[in-house]
């Protein structure tokens, strides 16, 4: 029965070419940006069940609750559970492409059908990426996974009475799922009838060499700005917490901007994007995470401007002198 409702399933998605993944990622990008705008532009005048639904973290809303919206929210510490899916479900992407480079081989039945089932169908996928490029962006999205792992599951530190909504928890393992996805769905050895190249590092060019060591850079950026925040919350002597309030950070990037961490996720995905070029999935994937960051970025920064007083005139939002 089961098999039989995913074979009609397929026949439909192949029949109109509906694929699932960029489906999604336009509902996030149309959603971000709509509501967005009206928190940055007209906030005062939403009803609180948006403005709570949509703020969380040191900018959550603070004025009256929404009954029902608040049965909705979960402790913002659950963010580390989708880090948790994203180490387990880039390894297995990896583990997959590095299967399929080694042996040669097209990618098993069962990883084609899902691709096919969750990426426009049997016909209508195409090969866009060669498997090396491929090889190298899901290099570069499994270590930023493992690190947002580490950060989360043993490093950060989450308020006891931060929340979040539910939407964003949900929205957090569907990203990871579409993105990670999303290396694969076009690649040499992934579409069907194609084989993957054979890897040697003479394979790279210039500019996946320059987007390589543009990412690590960001990547360690954004790590070396986590460890800001965190050290903000610990004794620097005895490294116990101390407090679980939001304080004013300084130094580094943040001498120029209230958010790099999430300019430094821009880059990164920005990176990504450019590498996969060919394939439209990954231009969506990217305009979500750039508006999603920079919505973020823009009220974060307005709340420090808010909650400090003598706040930095030359920090800005999330582009540097610029945003």
């Amino acid at each position: 029965m089961v098999l039989a409702i995913i074979s009609s399933l397929e026949e439909l998605i192949d029949q109109y070419n509906v694929n699932l993944t960029q489906l999604v990622f336009c509902i996030f990008i149309t959603t971000i940006v709509f509501f967005g705008s009206l928190m940055t532009l007209v906030e005062s005048h939403l009803p609180n069940s948006i403005r709570q639904s949509f703020r969380y973290g040191k900018h959550r809303h603070k004025g009256e609750a929404d009954a029902l919206v608040s049965y909705l929210e979960v402790p913002k510490g659950w963010f580390k559970h989708f880090y948790i899916f994203a180490f387990g479900w880039s390894l297995l992407a990896l583990y997959l492409i590095v299967s399929s480079i080694a042996s040669q081989s097209a990618a098993p039945e069962y990883a084609l059908r899902f691709l096919d089932l969750v990426c426009g169908g049997a016909t209508n996928r195409k090969v866009q990426v060669d498997s090396t490029t491929a090889l190298l962006g899901t290099v570069l999205l499994t270590l930023q996974c493992i690190r947002r792992f580490y950060e989360t599951n043993f490093v950060q530190i989450f308020s006891k009475h931060s929340k979040m909504n539910l939407s964003h928890y949900a929205v957090g393992y569907v990203h990871y799922f579409g993105a990670i996805v999303s290396l694969l769905s076009n690649t040499a050895g992934f579409v069907r009838g194609s084989q993957p190249t054979e890897f040697t590092p003479k394979n790279l060019s210039q500019i996946q060499i320059i987007y390589f060591l543009v990412f690590m850079f960001a990547w360690h950026q954004q790590y070396s700005s986590n460890m800001i925040l965190v050290n903000l919350r610990k004794d620097a002597k005895t490294g116990a917490v101390k407090t679980e309030q939001h304080l004013l950070p300084k130094g580094g990037w943040f001498n120029l901007l209230s958010s790099p961490h999430m300019f430094f996720e821009v880059v990164m995905y920005f990176c990504l994007a450019d590498l996969f070029t060919p394939v439209r999935t990954w231009k969506l994937v990217f305009l979500w995470v750039a508006s999603n960051q920079t919505i973020n970025a823009l009220l974060t920064h307005q709340w420090y401007k808010e909650t400090f007083k003598d706040y930095p005139k030359r920090r800005r939002a999330i582009l540097p002198y610029l945003l």
